[in-house]
């Protein structure tokens, strides 16, 4: 069945942190991680029909606290990583652990428990990423081609490269560099490289994006006031190796090039609040989708700078002896930027936006008041767009 209309999950707390199961490539799966100061907190897994447009969902309890960050292992379907706030002597410090989810849960479970606390289950604790030395964590990033033993996570000022170790409950500090400077730096986000051999992470602090070796931990790139205000969130474009997106809090997109840092290559200004997320979609390029404090979700055609300006056919079959000499004609000419869709299903706002492992024209957006909402590119795009 395939049906443009959005689907809408509701959970009990307020939330921020989405991300796909990154390992699982057959199954439409996110997690969502609650923020409740009164209750414990959860882990939603959420599994999408996309035949009967319907969601069904586990909930894992994550005692801990609440969670600000979630990431998935991109070779483990069963592991991910969590930033979460604890107190401790009255004092509230941002930790990270990495978790397991039950094994009978780890390729979903289509049983939707009518009341998802009573029958909720525990998480696995394998190891905690130890930031006692190095302040409050800002984010986890797995490295994306890896088998799940490397990641990096931001503690204030400080870049920590870990191995994980023994099935994963041990975390080994391997690397760090401290970002030195006047004023209180902070990175807020960072991003790590599909390219370069995995060689390579990007991190943002207030107004700028800066590039890291990690072999090296050598800084190699600096993009000073990327944005007029604080720099929310980084990806980068999975097919062309130097391209970046960014966007802040000056309610800007924008799109760089990493080897020419002077100015960005493109600046979408369609959000009218902080936008705290962009992504890339992972199969084409040119579909670009950004969440907003706006409470709208914007999904971009970035098409001049995408890796294929001249368009792309969906299926040769699907087009006449004649039709197909139209589209030869067409894919002449580069197509233009565009925005596709706005959609307006949020009512707060919009903190994660995250494009299905499973199936490229799908995402789901997360709101503050707890909304997930699943939607799928529309129809016409993938039959007239990417023509």
């Amino acid at each position: 069945m395939e049906d443009d209309a959005p689907v809408i999950y509701g959970l009990e707390f307020q939330a921020r942190a989405l991300t796909p199961q990154t390992a699982e490539t057959d199954a439409i799966r996110f997690l969502v991680g609650t923020q409740s100061l009164k209750y414990d907190n959860q882990i939603h897994i959420i599994d999408f029909d996309d035949e009967n447009n319907i969601i069904n969902k586990n909930v894992l309890l994550h005692q801990v606290g609440e969670i600000w960050n979630i990431s998935a292992s991109p070779a483990d379907k069963g592991v991910f990583a969590t930033c979460y706030n604890k107190t401790s002597d009255s004092k509230v410090m941002t930790c990270a652990a990495v978790w397991r989810m039950p094994k009978e849960l780890e390729s979903g479970n289509h049983e939707s428990p009518d009341d998802s606390s009573s029958n909720a289950q525990i998480l696995e604790l394998l190891c905690h990423l130890d930031n006692t030395a190095h302040g409050n964590m800002a984010g986890v990033e797995w490295e994306p081609m890896g088998d799940g033993k490397k990641l990096i996570s931001l503690a204030d000022n400080h870049l920590l490269l870990w191995d994980l170790q023994q099935s994963s409950t041990k975390a080994v500090l391997s690397n760090s560099v401290t970002l030195e400077g006047k004023g209180q730096l902070k990175f807020t986000s960072g991003k790590w490289s599909p390219h370069h051999n995995c060689s390579q992470i990007a991190t943002a602090n207030d107004t700028a994006i800066r590039g890291w070796d990690i072999r090296t931990m050598n800084q190699i790139y600096c993009i000073e006031n990327a944005h007029g205000q604080l720099v929310r969130d980084l990806d980068f474009n999975p097919n062309k190796q130097y391209y970046l997106a960014s966007c802040g809090d000056d309610c800007k997109v924008k799109f760089w090039d990493t080897r020419n840092v002077n100015e960005a290559v493109k600046t979408l200004e369609e959000h009218s609040h902080w936008v705290w997320n962009v992504r890339y979609n992972h199969s084409h390029d040119q579909l670009v989708l950004t969440g907003s404090s706006d409470s709208r979700v914007i999904l971009s055609n970035m098409v001049s700078i995408s890796s294929e300006p001249f368009g792309h056919l969906v299926d040769d079959d699907e087009f006449s002896d004649q039709e197909d000499r139209q589209q030869d004609d067409k894919i002449k000419e580069p197509l233009q930027d565009s925005i596709i869709a706005t959609y307006e299903e949020h009512e707060d706002s919009v903190y994660a936006v995250e494009w299905s492992s499973a199936d490229p024209w799908l995402f789901a957006s997360l709101s503050y008041d707890g909304r997930l909402v699943i939607n799928r590119v529309p129809r016409a795009l993938k039959y007239h767009i990417l023509l």
